[in-house]
């Protein structure tokens, strides 16, 4: 009898064993060390400049702090329907916490969980899309970085308005996107306080981009693109139509602002996406909660102006405009 109690013991022994081996190989045993494994799924709306470059930032903040992670980096393509199945997948894998980046991934992430860690960013408005309920206080399981900072469409809507001497301004943007009708909604009050009109037209996919910026000729002053994930992955059949019709295109962030626009008011989405990589550290390594950190704004906020863009688009370029912003050299 006592062969056996033995025997049972030593065999309880070994399958606890093997538990602990096989949990330390998914990083769960070791979860807020430092030197444990860690599995972060990335879930990035669509392919264009500005978000991978957010991804790029994540992903060399976690690599600044030492921390040892294997991604599992997941595009949506601009698909809603995407997002959601990318979502559920990591829910299903039990990733140690998802890194969302754009609005509607991050919505589709806080569907599929409240118990994973999620950290955002490109984010135009956290607190109406129910992310959080103040920057200050995130609570749930959820903070990350904002790309909605308070005076960079107001700078180029002044400019757009001011230096351009737009009395009619066009918009493109796809109404489902939760962040893209708020900024619409932020850029149509500023262009009329400055005594303009916003000329709006919407769009479904990508596929409808180009026919909604034909359908702005001989309408419209001036464009103006929005963070709008959507309209950017399909940025290049506008400024071809701006090019060729001589309309100049404003856009709401540096990135496309360097593929043709005239200018924009922004900051580096690499350092966002840094920003956001800095709080998943903290909360892969038990630091800090998410509920425990503030979002974030951008820490920087300039315009630039290209000049070669101003040029391909019918505009003089002034150099007074130096005392604006600052002029893209191409690099």
């Amino acid at each position: 009898m006592k062969k056996k109690v033995q025997a049972l013991s030593m065999a309880l022994a070994g399958m606890l064993l093997f538990a602990g081996c096989s949990s330390k190989e998914t990083g769960s045993s070791e979860k807020g060390s430092k030197d444990a494994k860690y599995t972060v799924g990335i879930s990035q709306f669509a392919p264009h400049p500005s978000l991978d470059a957010a991804t790029k930032g994540f992903k060399k903040a976690l690599k600044d702090k030492g921390i040892d992670v294997k991604f599992d980096e997941q595009n949506a393509q601009a698909d809603m329907n995407n997002t959601q199945t990318i979502a559920k997948n990591f829910v299903g894998d039990k990733v140690d916490l998802i890194f969302a980046n754009a609005t509607p991934s991050a919505t589709a992430a806080l569907n599929a969980t409240k118990d994973i860690p999620i950290v955002f960013t490109s984010v135009t408005d956290p607190i109406g899309a129910g992310f959080v309920k103040s920057f200050d206080q995130p609570g749930k399981n959820i903070t990350g970085t904002t790309d909605n900072h308070p005076d960079a469409t107001k700078k180029t809507i002044s400019f757009i308005t001011q230096e351009v001497k737009a009395k009619n301004v066009g918009v493109i943007y796809n109404s489902g996107e939760q962040n893209s009708v708020v900024q619409v909604k932020e850029v149509k009050k500023l262009v009329e306080d400055k005594g303009a009109k916003l000329v709006e037209v919407s769009v479904a996919n990508t596929s409808e981009v180009k026919q909604a910026a034909e359908s702005l000729v001989g309408r419209v002053d001036a464009i103006y693109i929005p963070t709008d994930n959507t309209v950017v992955t399909a940025l290049d059949s506008v400024i071809a139509i701006s090019n060729s019709k001589k309309i100049p295109l404003f856009v709401g962030e540096l990135d496309s602002m360097k593929k043709g626009a005239v200018a924009a008011s922004g900051f580096s989405y690499f350092d966002l996406g840094y920003q956001s990589g800095l709080m998943a550290a903290d909360i892969l390594t038990g630091k800090k909660k998410p509920s425990e950190i503030p979002v974030e704004l951008p820490k920087s906020l300039k315009l630039v102006i290209n000049k070669a863009a101003a040029e391909a688009q019918g505009l003089k370029v002034k150099d007074e405009w130096s005392k604006l912003g600052e002029f893209y050299d191409g690099k």
